[in-house]
């Protein structure tokens, strides 16, 4: 595989749409077998053997070879950087072509031989290179079944993966992989999630519950109903958002264009100038084979490769373990911040409100008073009504429900009129201490009367995630400031705070208020939004890094955000950001060298220190220095188990 010389160097291949499902993904075959390193390989043996030649004193059969050498070799860049040139565009490849006709022209075709061999080595490298740091994404496409089958009134029909339509009804056996998104219609099983979500632990599901495309089912055979077609699935999107990731590219990679697009043309016209002091000191031919080793020594290819490489490896790596990056932008920025504000419902806590606490007056058990509720609750959707209804399966229902917007719900259950709502519309009486009490405790208060009378008080609240606390002090361990943003009351929202380790609190905010707390916040620090829902949009478009929860969040929100979680696990954030900030510091080192090899070897080669085949070795040693270091971006940091999920060690 070879590219089209890019605006200013050596760039990675136009980004490839994904594979269709069930497609098997293209794969990386081994170097022993890879066509690509071919012509470099007959470059490399023909060189040697035309050294042997020169040795052994066959000087005609050693410049034969070298030729082949050298023909081989250009093969790989020459081509294309003529087409670049026609198209007016300026590369590296096109200063090789120029060092090698120059070599040719003088003479030096064992020097020119070389530099064609080292520089098309370094080329097939670099491809492969970023191969190996999208292959890994591209495997996701690998979980995608080839078939699957649709559940009709005459029978099961396999079809192609590709033919699943949404709505389709698919019959998923035990072990099997789910063609696509679903939610459950019949059945009840487990499934592994783990290559999608990163989430070690079998998910129990059941009717009405989701299944993601490409997991695992367990021991039981489930009826799904397909949210999502077969070729446009959670998991296609998420190989497609990565694989154009480094299109839209980061700070440090305009940082990197910006060195390398004028410094093309700048080393031309250095290297005209050098060849030009001929006219100085009259010996043309000396400063005509100067100018040449100038121009390969001020080539700026390992600049332009500097942070693709460890861009692609870092996102590719990162969507393994349930981060999924949108930009190599976003990525760079991720690696700087310093704050990072949380919406509370459905981000820190769980986003199912539960029961948690009953309090009644003397003479009225608990179970009747959730009785009570449950059975004047029973038709509401509310996420409090809900939370009460779940508290007492199978409930009555009552009769004659009415229910008084944003005050409370009125119905008649055994021969009482139960009338149930907010401590702001029903006085808790005498309960008035205990509603405090459960209210500083971070509870919503449900108060319970029955004909007319305060009999007793329900305490509901949305608990914390359970790794929520934990995130909050690993984010603190990396020195990063942690803040609440959540539009509850501020005692609801103090007492979940305090619970999960924040001290910056900032409640009773609508959505236009957590977009300008993000504005202040993002003006001092560096500062990530993290959300769910359609409220959270403008924060998250706001911060200098919008981050969803992919697994439960709204669209607005993932379409806002620069980044989404696949799973839901919090200690995924902290994880990222280590994996973030290692790979920005991959990119300034590369950035540093690319640029210390050009700062060096000029001078050296302006003087006549270094010969043009010493540069030609120095220059791409280091490009291949700078590959290699760029692929380290794909490890993640050192992983450890906490509960069963993926935490990171920081």
């Amino acid at each position: 595989m070879r590219r089209d010389e890019g605006d200013a160097c050596c760039g990675p291949d136009p980004v490839r749409g994904p594979s269709e499902p069930g497609e098997e993904p293209e794969a990386r075959p081994q170097w022993w077998k890879d066509a690509a390193l071919l012509p470099s390989a007959i470059s490399g043996v023909f060189l040697l053997v035309g050294y042997v030649l020169v040795w052994s004193g066959l000087d005609i059969s050693a410049l034969v070879t070298q030729w082949i050498a050298l023909l081989a070799g250009a093969w790989t860049f020459a081509p294309g950087a003529v087409r670049g040139l026609l198209h007016g565009r300026l590369g590296v490849g096109l200063l090789m072509t120029i060092a090698a006709v120059g070599a040719v022209l003088l003479s030096h075709v064992p020097e020119a031989a070389a530099l064609a061999f080292i520089f098309s080595l370094a080329e097939a490298l670099e491809d492969r290179a970023m191969a190996r740091a999208k292959e890994g994404l591209r495997a996701l496409l690998a979980l995608i079944p080839e078939t699957a089958r649709i559940s009709q009134e005459g029978g099961d029909t396999v079809v192609p993966v590709a033919d699943v339509r949404k709505l389709d009804l698919l019959r998923v056996g035990a072990g099997e992989r789910f063609a696509t998104d679903g939610v459950v219609v019949e059945g009840r099983s487990s499934i592994d999630a783990s290559a999608v979500t990163g989430e070690s632990i079998p998910v129990e599901v059941g009717p009405d519950e989701p299944v993601p495309a490409g997991s695992v089912n367990g021991s039981g055979s489930l009826l799904i109903e397909a949210t999502a077609d077969g070729r446009e699935n959670s998991l296609t999107q998420i190989v497609e958002l990565v694989e154009q990731a480094h299109a839209r590219k980061g700070e440090r990679a305009r940082l990197a264009d910006r060195i390398a697009r004028p410094l093309v043309p700048a080393v031309l016209v250095a290297a005209g100038l050098v060849a030009l002091f001929e006219v100085v000191v009259g010996d043309p031919w000396t400063w005509v084979e100067r100018a040449l080793v100038v121009l390969v020594a001020a080539s700026p290819c390992a600049m332009a490769i500097a942070v693709p490489v460890t861009v692609i490896s870092a996102i590719g790596s990162a969507s393994k373990f349930g981060v999924v990056i949108k930009s190599g932008a976003a990525f760079e920025r991720f690696g700087t911040l310093r704050t990072v504000a949380f919406d509370k419902t459905g981000t820190l806590t769980q986003g199912h409100p539960q029961v948690t606490e009953v309090r009644t007056v003397s003479g009225i058990a608990r179970e009747t008073l959730l009785t009570w509720a449950a059975a004047v609750e029973a038709a509401s959707t509310h996420p409090l009504a809900s939370a009460i209804s779940a508290s007492v399966p199978n409930a009555q229902v009552a009769s004659d429900v009415s229910e008084d917007a944003g005050r409370g719900v009125l119905g008649r259950v055994d021969g009482r009129v139960i009338r149930i709502g907010s401590p702001r519309w029903i006085d808790p009486g005498g309960l008035r201490t205990d509603a405090d009490e459960l209210a500083e405790a971070g509870m919503t208060v449900v108060v319970v009367e029955a004909d007319g009378g305060t009999v007793g008080l329900i305490g509901v609240r949305d608990e914390l995630r359970p790794e929520a606390a934990e995130t909050v002090r690993m984010l603190h361990a990396q020195d990063i400031n942690t803040v609440m943003l959540t539009g509850d009351d501020a005692r609801t929202a103090r007492a979940l705070a305090v619970e999960a380790g924040i001290d910056d609190v900032r409640a009773e905010q609508l959505p236009t208020d957590k977009a300008d707390a993000i504005t202040r916040l993002t003006a001092e620090r560096p500062t990530a939004m993290v959300g769910d829902g359609i409220n959270d949009a403008p924060a998250l478009a706001s911060a200098t890094v919008g981050i969803a929860m992919g697994a439960t969040g709204s669209a607005a929100a993932v379409e806002s955000a620069d980044i989404a979680f696949t799973g839901h696990d919090l200690r995924l954030l902290p994880a990222a950001i280590a994996h973030a900030r290692r790979g920005r510091r991959i990119m300034t080192a590369n950035i540093a060298l690319a640029l210390a090899i050009i700062v060096v070897l000029f001078p050296l080669a302006l003087f006549g220190v270094l010969g043009l085949a010493g540069v030609v070795l120095v220059h791409e040693v280091a490009e291949v220095v700078v590959i290699l270091n760029g692929v380290r971006a794909a490890r993640k940091p050192a992983a450890v188990r906490v509960h069963g999920a993926m935490a990171q060690s920081v």
